[in-house]
């Protein structure tokens, strides 16, 4: 269903050549709202194109729009996205956040969307328990996948998803957003080079405080038969990916989980202790009563040769020690990872001019783009999906018998 046209439409549009699998044809697109006017310039050019559908139109919605629109601006990815279908329960508003955020078309069935064949990939920015069905109708419809985290709501939905992508030959990731952080980008390029040595620590913390403010909006996110979880899928899944990203797989986990509201079905915290396979030890530590932190995402790695520190609120700067500065000078450098030499950055502004938030998910869609525009398999995955998920099981578990738990 057409979701909005104005009254100056024909005056707005262009009439572009597309090439799409080896064969060109001509399609009307609305350059002030499908694409920018950069993309178009490169689909003139003579670019493949994906036809995106996106589901769901909230904050992540927004968050996935705004990267799919600037993603074309700063990198080369053998295609160019193209806002081609937005689906939602509420038309009004569907159509309001299509006519905002640039969308062609609307579906107020996502079964419909799926079906369509003007769709190239599905971008699934639902609650966390509608991830399961679209994501194996999308799989079963040669549809490539982009899924919000955590992957799914059990490990079986986990397993079964990576099974179903697999099996239709789809690209399919998972949106571990920090990942593509340059500051962490830099850091992995940093203890990929030993520059730490061995690693001893993985320290996390991932503090929010909005569930214990007295206005605290009802959310779905504190809906178990939604969410699944609280926190612990919510914010230590983030941290999760980070520990596996940056250190290894972890192999044992020690866990509690509490909640602070009466009645309440889903964990408000959850504090966890790991043990990796290289021997390094983990602390988790997540929570939605921090009061004072709005978005407080931490991590310190500890290796024999140095440790990094890096927070979110803070994206753009590393903090480096190195054991082997000369004495008076050792301590923490601070590292603004703006530079051309830091993963990413270089694609936007000279050194020193900040990156933001959305600019991870500009960077993470530009390799599922570029993944589906090569043929090749991007990271995080849904394999990464499931290891989280097992990991969330796993510590789910753990702190519900008061047992340590072995990770296989």
């Amino acid at each position: 269903m057409p979701c909005y046209r104005s009254d100056s439409f024909d005056s707005m549009v262009k009439r572009i050549r597309i090439v799409r699998g080896g064969t060109t044809d001509e399609t009307v697109y609305n350059n002030h709202t499908a694409m920018g006017i950069g993309e178009a310039m490169n689909i003139d050019k003579g670019h493949k194109v994906i036809r995106i559908g996106l589901i769901g139109y909230k904050f992540m919605g927004k968050v996935h729009s705004n990267a799919y629109r600037t993603a074309p601006y700063f990198f080369e990815m053998g295609a160019i996205p193209v806002l081609q279908a937005i689906s939602g329960r509420d038309s009004e508003g569907l159509s309001a956040a299509a006519a905002g955020m640039g969308w062609q078309d609307c579906e107020t069935d996502w079964r419909r969307m799926i079906e369509r064949d003007d769709i190239d990939a599905i971008d699934i920015c639902t609650p966390n328990a509608s991830h399961y069905e679209i994501a194996l109708a999308a799989a079963q419809a040669g549809k490539h996948i982009l899924c919000e985290k955590p992957l799914a709501v059990s490990l079986e939905q986990a397993h079964n998803m990576l099974h179903s992508a697999k099996a239709a030959n789809v690209i399919h990731m998972i949106c571990f957003n920090y990942r593509y952080a340059p500051a962490i980008q830099f850091a992995k390029r940093l203890i990929s080079q030993g520059a730490l040595g061995q690693i001893h620590h993985f320290r996390a913390v991932y503090l929010q405080d909005w569930l214990s403010q007295a206005n605290a909006r009802p959310s779905w996110r504190v809906d178990k038969t939604v969410s699944g979880s609280g926190a612990l899928g919510d914010l230590m899944a983030h941290s999760i990916d980070l520990a596996r990203f940056l250190v290894g797989e972890i192999r044992e986990v020690t866990a509690q989980m509490d909640s602070f509201r009466p009645q309440a079905d889903v964990d408000d915290t959850a504090s966890c202790l790991a043990r990796f396979d290289n021997g390094a030890t983990g602390v988790f530590e997540v929570s939605r009563f921090a009061k004072g932190n709005r978005n407080s995402n931490r991590i310190e790695i500890n290796g024999s040769k140095g440790s990094i520190r890096w927070d979110l609120e803070n994206m753009n700067n590393l903090h480096l020690y190195l054991d082997g500065d000369e004495a008076g000078c050792q301590g923490f450098r601070v590292i603004n990872c703006t530079e051309e030499a830091h993963p990413y950055a270089n694609a936007y502004w000279p050194a020193g001019h900040i990156l933001g938030y959305e600019h991870t998910f500009v960077n993470l869609i530009s390799e599922f783009v570029r993944g589906i525009a090569n043929g090749i398999q991007p990271s995080p995955s849904f394999e990464d999906g499931l290891r989280n998920q097992i990991l969330l099981q796993a510590i789910e578990a753990s702190a519900r018998t008061g047992q340590r738990l072995e990770v296989e």
